[in-house]
């Protein structure tokens, strides 16, 4: 039997309770997440985007602003997307970086824009119906050639509610579906943290061109 489609009421309750939580955690999450090393993940991004640089980079679902600030300090022209306002005050004061506070279900991005987006545990609070609409979007803003990077924690296509987020939890199969019928390209896939047996890598990154 085909899942029941969430209603608009259920999105909008997912979009506000999910942006509440990192509203109201948004200290504690930079204070617990601001030493994690994610350099493989950025470096994925940076080796694929074609061309000399510097180049315009769209951090989706930027936080408070750590990989931004990376981003920034290899010399790049980074623009955060955050959904809570309190995680992107925090990520204008940390990065010095531009931010635009936007609800991931309801994007408004530039055209042919970014050399690289870097989704990095931002798409998997998009429920499963909605995610066409945002990688559709994604691709837009990227210039042609451009470079998507994501990272999600994997599962076998489960979605609903974590606590007070929600989460859709892809296998590689149907991340590959919905990339490629977004138009995207697959340039390559691993799993982290690395050098650990696979039960042990919860999470699935991906690099994708436009």
């Amino acid at each position: 039997m085909d899942k029941v489609p969430l209603s608009s009421a259920e999105l909008a309750e997912i979009a506000a309770k999910t942006i509440d939580h990192y509203n109201l955690n948004a200290d504690s999450f930079f204070a617990g997440t601001r030493d994690h090393d994610v350099s493989q993940n950025i470096s994925a991004l940076l080796n694929a985007v074609q061309g000399a640089g510097p180049y315009q980079i769209l951090d989706f679902g930027c936080g408070p602003g750590r990989d931004l600030k990376a981003f920034k300090e290899l010399g790049h022209l980074a623009t955060g997307l955050e959904g809570s306002m309190q995680a992107a005050e925090i990520a204008r004061k940390f990065s010095g970086c531009e931010i635009w506070v936007q609800d991931f279900f309801n994007l408004q991005l530039p055209s042919n824009y970014f050399d690289g987006v870097f989704a990095n545990a931002s798409l998997f609070h998009v429920p499963a119906q909605l995610l066409p609409k945002v990688l559709l979007e994604l691709f837009n803003t990227l210039k042609p050639a451009g470079i998507l990077f994501s990272s999600n924690p994997r599962g076998h296509n489960e979605e609903g509610w974590n606590g007070d987020r929600y989460g859709a939890y892809h296998d590689l199969e149907t991340w590959q579906t919905f990339l490629s019928a977004a138009g995207f390209t697959e340039v390559d896939h691993f799993y982290r943290p690395p050098g650990l047996p696979r039960e042990q890598q919860p999470w699935l990154a991906s690099v994708w061109r436009k």
